[in-house]
């Protein structure tokens, strides 16, 4: 006898495109109906791309018919049309009402300088030509860093009598992010639903105001948190961070293809961690390689918009609360520069 549970657990086999998530834990399964050996079941998708139905369709269809004794196989789909890119004052009030430009930071994998790249070229943005107003979303629930890279592990954000998150401000950046609703020692420990609510409330709960730029830190891979966002709101476009070494690049290219699914298109690659330069003497040690990002943006056709060298002024100014980008470094140039080219390309 088969049953809906039989079903779903089934279905757990077929992932999203271009994503690691299962379509059932996206909760994308609407309904599933059994008439005796016959089964119907009904999929709920946000996008554009045909491709996108079309895999599901074949790879469910295939997966479903190994289940002893199932009959006909139907699917249904549901498609509705995702966010679109901001392109004016209209298309910006459907998605966060008073943000101009969205902007998701993203990397393949963790432990190459994701958040902080999104937090300086947060505020390289807001020290750019005309002082843009700049806010910057701690997607990663799971290793939530923005508090201490700009000073405010103790703050705690209020809330208005609408109950929306009034955002901690630093260094003139709006912030919001799951560090400020916990301690140093509390994990997060949040499924796939869970993680989706604490992602639109972030998003859509919070009083951003007036803002040019809102920069998401997205967290390592491709996710659930990925999609809620892209399904969520409308991304003008992504940064993705990679080192230079082949085991970064071929995550980001798993990145860059989750963005090119849900056709949110790549303003540029940041390579981080590009080259070591050396306080003694000047020189530039190519620690993990070199000409990797040169490569990669090369292969998908999109600017390398920066090179970010390894120098210890990074480090310490993450640590103190007094992110890089606010000084006269090497690297602080370095995001000067990656914010023009952001705005270029975002222009």
């Amino acid at each position: 006898m088969i049953d809906e549970a039989e079903i779903l657990k089934t279905l757990e086999k077929v992932n999203y495109p271009g994503f690691s998530r299962n379509i059932v834990s996206f909760g994308l399964i609407k309904s599933v109906s059994i008439e005796g050996a016959d089964v119907t079941i009904k999929i709920e998708l946000a996008t554009k791309d045909p491709s996108i139905p079309q895999s599901i369709h074949n790879e469910a269809q295939e997966i479903l018919s190994t289940i002893k004794g199932i009959g006909r196989i139907k699917i249904d789909f549901d498609i509705k049309n995702p966010p679109e890119p901001a392109t004016g004052v209209d298309a910006n009030k459907a998605s966060l009402p008073g943000v101009k430009k969205i902007i998701a930071v993203a990397s393949g994998k963790g432990g190459v300088g994701k958040s902080t790249v999104a937090a300086n070229l947060a505020l390289a943005l807001s020290l750019s030509e005309g002082k843009p107003s700049v806010g910057l979303c701690d997607c990663d629930l799971y290793g939530p860093s923005i508090p201490l890279m700009f000073g405010q592990e103790e703050a705690r954000p209020m809330a208005t009598d609408q109950n929306e998150i009034i955002p901690i401000e630093s260094h003139g950046i709006k912030i919001m992010s799951m560090g400020f609703l916990l301690d140093d020692n509390s994990p997060v420990i949040v499924r796939g639903p869970l993680a989706t609510r604490y992602t639109q409330q972030f998003l859509k709960g919070c009083l951003w105001g007036e803002l040019d730029y809102l920069i998401l830190d997205l967290p390592p891979g491709t996710g659930d948190i990925q999609l809620t966002i892209v399904q969520s709101v409308a991304v003008d476009g992504a940064v993705i961070v990679t080192t230079p070494q082949e085991m970064a690049l071929i995550d980001a290219r798993k990145a860059s293809s989750m963005f090119s699914k849900v056709n949110v298109p790549i303003i540029g690659i940041v390579e981080n961690m590009s080259y070591f330069l050396c306080p003694s003497d000047g020189e530039k040690y190519a620690i993990f390689g070199e000409g990797g990002g040169e490569k990669e943006s090369s292969r998908l056709g999109v600017p390398l918009i920066g090179q970010i060298p390894i120098e210890m002024q990074t480090r310490e100014a993450g640590d103190t609360g007094n992110p890089v980008a606010l000084g006269d470094s090497e690297t602080a140039k370095e995001f000067s520069d990656i914010a023009k080219n952001v705005i270029s390309e975002l222009s």
